[in-house]
């Protein structure tokens, strides 16, 4: 079997393509993967040694509008229809509905029941044409996957039989759950950490201020510095806060060393896609037993709520520090592991459904 993985971004950033990997055999198969190096940076990809790479190598940075992004997007499809005339694949999986849309009419054409779509965020679904195309994506894939249940308002309700939930479920971090019991370093302050693309800078504005010098908290930021990131840099340095951190980029196998020093995971933001999104985040903190702070309102506050494994705030309220603090401090530690311990055995029972789907999907003769 001849399988493309189509991906939108650099493939260290994406680590939901290993619930695909895992159950494709790429030893059985020959698996290619398509990707975008949008920082034109070379990365490791010796992991990948037996798939074959298609790189498109076009820079383009994440902070910037959408609009400005359309040049970029028109040579992606270029590039990725090429890739698809040459090679021939008897199925695809379609990671971000942006590459779906990129390339509706060639899957629709020649690839209907042949690919999986990936539904991982949602972007410009409030402009009827693209949200038609989404539809229609649906409509002939194979199966669809959410990333977030939320995001199943978006999409067919008459396809809502072929529609599963794939968790960002890390399997490797599944062989680190202990990392802060076994490692973890005490500290009197409580460690506040961001992980990820640093990006709404109007909302982590707010979270500087409110917490810049409180010296009950620590603030870390780890992630690559765009212009966002250098902003709040900036930010922070005005305000003499000696208790904001910026750590630069990091390695996916870096989470396991500061995790260690986190007691907080900041998970909070404010936008149309990331108020229905269930990000990598939520399911670190589950994963690695620390308690998450989730924007009030959001999925994953709502979610974070009804299973006991986090706060929803809101920044902008007068009192956030002290409502984390509050929180902090009247934790119970037992409690909130066993709550990390149900909440992470339904999302296995599901995440195995969906295992299976691709599993089979992958052993179809063509």
């Amino acid at each position: 079997m001849k399988i493309l993985i189509m991906g939108f971004s650099k493939i260290k950033y994406m680590p939901y393509m290993n619930f695909y990997l895992e159950n494709i055999n790429a030893d059985k198969n020959d698996v290619h993967l398509l990707y975008w190096n949008r920082d034109l940076k070379p990365e490791d990809v010796s992991a990948f040694s037996n798939i074959k790479l298609h790189e498109f190598s076009r820079f383009q940075a994440d902070d910037v509008s959408k609009l400005s992004k359309i040049g970029s997007f028109i040579k992606y499809r270029k590039f990725a229809l090429k890739v698809l005339n040459i090679e021939h694949f008897d199925f695809i999986i379609v990671l971000h509905s942006l590459t779906g849309v990129l390339i509706a009419d060639k899957l629709k054409k020649s690839y209907s029941g042949k690919y999986i779509f990936d539904y991982r965020d949602s972007t410009y679904e409030g402009f009827a044409p693209f949200k038609k195309i989404v539809g229609t994506l649906v409509e002939h894939s194979y199966a669809t996957f959410v990333s977030s249940d939320a995001f199943r308002r978006f999409l067919p309700e008459n396809r809502s039989a072929k529609i599963y939930t794939s968790h960002n479920l890390l399997s490797d971090s599944l062989l680190h759950r202990d990392e802060k019991e076994k490692y973890g370093i005490p500290s009197d302050k409580i460690r506040i950490a961001f992980w990820g693309f640093i990006r709404h800078e109007e909302i982590n504005r707010e979270i500087i201020k409110k917490l810049a010098n409180d010296n009950r908290f620590e603030l870390h930021y780890y992630g690559r510095e765009q212009q966002t990131a250098l902003n709040l840099k900036e930010y922070a340095t005005q305000l003499d806060a000696e208790n904001i951190f910026f750590h630069g980029e990091y390695k996916p196998n870096d989470r396991y060393i500061f995790v260690r020093n986190t007691d907080l995971i900041h998970n909070i933001y404010k936008d149309n896609n990331t108020m229905l999104a269930m990000g990598n985040k939520y399911y670190d903190g589950i994963i690695f037993y620390i308690p998450q702070l989730c924007m009030k309102g959001s999925y994953m506050g709502e979610k974070c709520t009804e299973n006991g494994i986090g706060l929803e705030c809101d920044p902008y309220d007068s009192d956030f520090a002290d409502k984390i603090y509050s929180y902090y401090k009247a934790l119970d530690n037992k409690t909130f592991l066993n709550k990390c311990d149900n909440e992470l055995k339904k999302i296995r029972i599901e995440y195995e459904k969906s295992n299976k789907v691709v599993r089979e999907f992958a052993e179809i003769e063509r």
